[in-house]
């Protein structure tokens, strides 16, 4: 009986074969965390080129044909137009990649992965800041797109290397601050698809119901007034100055303070929405 029982204490205080021996590490902090889950979105890129195929096609498309389409007719010149609608081409095609985190959320929700990363000891929210993370790959990749072909077909920034850089950093911002909306819907709705067609139908007006492809004085007085209050308006205004050259304080303080709120209202319902257990 003695035997026995010095065997099981033997069992219970060894360690399990494959398990290296030493006390259990610690959790990883919240950074740490959603940089692995970050890591994760671009590998999701890696195994599945596909991913970046409208990610790719979008600003090329958009570059070249609004260019050479509406160039001669808008501007007497596609040379000019491009100067033109460069920075307004720019806005459209990172923000109509910014559904990627809310479509991505919305698959994990599907596929039931959510709920193991739910059990998992990390920060809750890791897997939602990664998934924003990640997608700054894909941001990138369509400014970087957009700029390089304008340049190749006649664009010149006047602002030079500082002001792509600064153009593209404040993109970036918005785009993220915009993300927490689209991922509020991948939590809210049932599929990738929903999310895919809700930010759809709100990306699009927003984006053509804008100073993107002209000036707002063409337009009529009501729609002159939408405009005006259109937060893209002013992103597509403050990066137009940042390329030129000459920053404009007033835009950039708009698109700022669009991004604040943003983050301010669907932050927060993100993390209680990715928080709660269904």
């Amino acid at each position: 009986m003695t035997i026995l029982i010095a065997a099981d204490a033997d069992s219970r205080t060894a360690p399990l074969p494959g398990v290296p021996a030493g006390p259990r590490p610690e959790p990883p902090g919240a950074w740490a965390a959603s940089g692995a889950f970050g890591w994760r979105a671009l590998l999701k890129i890696k195994h599945v080129p596909e991913m970046l195929l409208d990610v790719i096609a979008i600003p090329v498309i958009f570059t070249l044909m609004f260019t050479y389409l509406f160039g001669g007719a808008l501007a007497g010149s596609p040379h000019r137009y491009l100067q033109f609608i460069l920075p307004g081409t720019l806005v459209m095609a990172v923000l109509l990649v910014t559904m990627y985190a809310g479509t991505g959320l919305a698959t994990d929700r599907a596929k039931g992965i959510t709920d193991r990363f739910r059990a998992l000891p990390i920060w809750r929210l890791a897997p939602v800041t990664g998934a924003l993370l990640g997608d700054i790959a894909r941001y990138l990749l369509a400014a970087g797109l957009v700029v390089m072909l304008g340049v190749a077909i006649g664009f010149r920034p006047a602002g030079g290397a500082p002001g792509v850089l600064a153009g593209i950093g404040l993109l970036l911002v918005f785009a993220l601050a915009l993300s927490f909306a689209w991922a509020t819907l991948g939590l809210l709705l049932r599929t990738p698809q929903a999310v895919m067609s809700a930010a759809t139908v709100v990306l699009f007006p927003l984006t053509l119901a804008s100073n993107v492809f002209v000036a707002p004085h063409t337009m009529p007085g009501w729609l002159q007034a939408i405009v005006a209050a259109n937060p893209v308006s002013h992103l597509v205004t403050a990066e137009r100055a940042l390329l030129a050259g000459h920053p404009a304080a007033g835009p950039t303080a708009w698109v700022l303070l669009a991004s604040a709120v943003l983050a301010a209202v669907f932050a927060p319902v993100t993390a209680r929405l990715y928080g709660r257990r269904r």
